[in-house]
């Protein structure tokens, strides 16, 4: 019986012991599920690249129903181009696309090379078949791609000096309408983007919804101050309805810098 006891005192303090470490155990099961959580939800999106002959303006706009879209799907240099990069994103194509344009490779270059330098760190969860990316260099040529594993309906179509693309759209009918709407609007760049944006929106858009929207446009010395190429750079981070935000923030700019 006292060995019994005995037994049984040991497998309470086994048990004892083994409890902290379980506990540890299941702390560090649940942050990683929670930090990788953070990055399986793609950036799924509208948006447009777009250049003016008439002024030699290359802009981007973008629309989804995720927070802060403008933080990493936009991105451009004077006398460069301009990339967007979208869905199973890889922030990385931004930077990487414009190094790439500022050596002279041509945009189907460009998107060729970026999709060969990939080394799909998260095949699974985060494949490299679901990028969408846009390249559109400082004289208006553009390449687009859009992944075999890009969430439905995905694709992309290109006007003259333009191209729209998109992910978990309500369907083909919003890029068809956004490159229809710009091409149908006059004026500065700003606001054609702008009507590109709201021809999406009203086409379906995004199926889950609205969050944020961002509106980027560059030229070489375009911008106010001194040796600023940014013309225009606006962010609808968090807002129900970002698209009318961002149409409030445009025409703020019109009629601060008396743009026609």
């Amino acid at each position: 019986m006292e060995n019994l006891l005995k037994s049984d005192d040991n497998v309470k303090n086994n048990l004892k012991g083994g409890i902290p470490m379980l506990k540890k155990v299941l702390s560090i099961l649940i942050f990683l599920h929670l930090g990788f959580s953070q990055i399986i939800d793609p950036v799924a999106t509208f948006s447009i690249l777009a250049y003016d002959p008439e002024t030699g303006m290359v802009g981007g706009a973008v629309q989804s129903r995720v927070f802060s879209v403008g933080n990493g799907v936009l991105w451009g240099k004077a006398d460069v181009g301009m990339v967007a990069t979208q869905a199973y994103v890889d922030v990385s194509y931004g930077p990487k696309g414009l190094k790439l344009l500022e050596k002279g490779l041509t945009p189907d270059e460009v998107v060729k090379t970026l999709l060969k330098n990939d080394p799909d760190p998260h095949p699974e969860d985060w494949p490299k078949l679901a990028r969408q990316f846009s390249i559109m260099d400082a004289s208006g040529k553009v390449s687009t791609h859009t992944g075999t594993k890009a969430s439905y309906w995905a694709g992309h179509k290109y006007g003259k000096h333009s191209s729209a693309q998109g992910n978990i759209l309500a369907s083909e009918k919003v890029v068809n309408d956004m490159i229809r709407a710009f091409e149908e609007t006059k004026g500065h760049l700003s606001m054609r983007l702008l009507h590109t944006l709201e021809a999406g929106q009203k086409a379906g858009g995004d199926t889950r919804g609205m969050q944020s929207a961002a509106i980027l446009i560059i030229q070489k010395d375009g911008g106010v101050w001194l040796n600023n190429d940014v013309v225009l750079r606006l962010q609808v981070d968090d807002n129900p309805e970002p698209i009318k935000e961002l149409r409030r923030l445009i025409e703020k700019a019109h009629e601060r810098f008396n743009w026609k």
